[in-house]
């Protein structure tokens, strides 16, 4: 039992790293020798290929404004808010529980910090969010964003607010999910993928901590960071990135890679919901990738035949053979696993979730982890561009925005 609990906290702490500072991290130690994953290990921080560039020039000043496109309100500002409460953390800002004085709303807030992004290069994954973002709203299991704006040096984005507690927050307390929540979650997961592949996206980072649950207990997907658009049925790209757990085999051998990445996260993470941690899981991350990349899953006993069926099929390591390598969501729908399942009521919410968060109300922030919500508001996030300038530091800014584990509190990933 000990054991466990070390392995679950080890699991818990590497989870909030970014991946790019976790291979690089991994990339001095020389504990394994295995040729493929000493490879791995050796890799340049995961960017686009067309994000490189052969002469890089310095990082442009903060103040330079980002298109925000069809998003962008330039009539909205920080002070149109009160900011309550931190909610979420990630790479380049943080989450706030913000209501909003006129309109009388409670949101999501996204606030960015420019000089991070442009820093890392990363103008291109915000703004492919934010075009995710825009195509979303049609979908009952993908957060909506309301409108963005931005100030000298930081980008706000106005999503809902969800506030039913991330899907990662609820396995830590219950170690697993019996099988038929397991499957409700799962069903609804697979919709809104299915969704995102018919727009020709391609999520990439689906895992517990972007899985959120609204006040009745449905399923909101968020951050979509590193979702990757104008994918074709039988497209590919090759960027390597997502997170150490949930990697595909071919993403891990650099080879090009296409929808099916995401048939095996939902593979991955619907193991997670099963069996309390992810299929190939190990303390030593590079025994991990080697396991993910060699190691024939291991299913215990205490699972159905067809959630036996739907994992082999789903955590097929040669995605020419794994499910939905042909007919996509369709396969995934018509599985014998979700015959239970009937897909028009669920995609109508008509289906009384499993779980009931049972939150009062917007303030209700028993689901949040109390990381972010002991943290204290900063000040400058509802100050004026001028007073934010003066406020917010470099060491500040390196400070606050460790981590690449988004938004936990609702949708709020850009």
């Amino acid at each position: 039992m000990k054991d466990k609990t070390t392995a679950l906290t080890s699991f818990m702490k590497q989870r909030k790293m970014g991946l790019n500072d976790f291979i690089q991290k991994l990339a001095t130690n020389s504990y394994c020798k295995h040729p493929e994953v000493q490879s791995i290990l050796n890799l340049n921080p995961p960017q686009d290929a067309e994000l490189m560039n052969a002469n890089p020039s310095p990082p442009p000043s903060p103040s330079q404004q980002i298109n925000l496109g069809p998003s962008s309100n330039p009539s909205a500002k920080p002070n149109d808010f009160h900011f309550l409460k931190v909610i979420g953390k990630g790479s380049f800002g943080k989450v706030l529980l913000a209501h909003h004085r006129t309109d009388d709303q409670f949101y999501a807030v996204k606030v960015l910090q420019k000089k991070a992004i442009l820093k890392k290069k990363e103008e291109k994954h915000i703004m492919s969010e934010r075009n995710v973002l825009l195509k979303n709203v049609k979908h009952p299991f993908l957060v909506g964003l309301h409108y963005s704006f931005q100030t000298t040096d930081k980008l706000y984005f106005v999503l809902d607010y969800i506030n039913g507690g991330e899907l990662f927050y609820h396995l830590q307390r219950e170690r697993f999910f019996l099988e038929p929540r397991a499957r409700f979650y799962a069903a609804e997961i697979a919709s809104a993928l299915g969704y995102l592949h018919s727009l020709n996206i391609v999520y990439r980072d689906l895992k517990p901590e972007n899985i959120l649950l609204d006040s009745q207990g449905h399923i909101i997907l968020t951050d979509f960071g590193l979702c990757k658009e104008n994918i074709e049925p039988n497209g590919t790209t090759s960027t390597f990135c997502g997170t150490p757990e949930y990697l595909a085999p071919e993403v891990l051998h650099k080879q090009p890679y296409d929808r099916t990445v995401d048939w095996w996260c939902l593979g991955a993470v619907l193991y997670e919901m099963l069996y309390g941690l992810p299929p190939f899981y190990s303390r030593n991350t590079a025994e991990m990738y080697d396991n993910i990349l060699n190691k024939p899953l291991q299913l215990k006993p205490n699972i159905s035949n067809a959630a036996r069926h739907l994992l082999e099929g789903l955590l097929q390591k040669d995605r020419t053979k794994r499910l939905g390598c042909a007919d996509d969501f369709i396969e995934i729908k018509n599985h014998v696993f979700f015959s239970p399942i009937n897909w028009d009521e669920l995609n109508a919410k008509k289906i009384t979730p499993p779980f009931n968060p049972n939150v009062t109300g917007p303030n209700d922030l028993r689901h949040f982890d109390p990381e972010f919500t002991d943290e204290p508001v900063p000040n400058s996030i509802g100050c004026s561009p001028d007073s934010a300038l003066v406020t917010a530091s470099i060491k500040d800014a390196a400070e606050a925005f460790l981590g690449f584990s988004y938004a936990p509190s609702m949708d709020s990933y850009l």
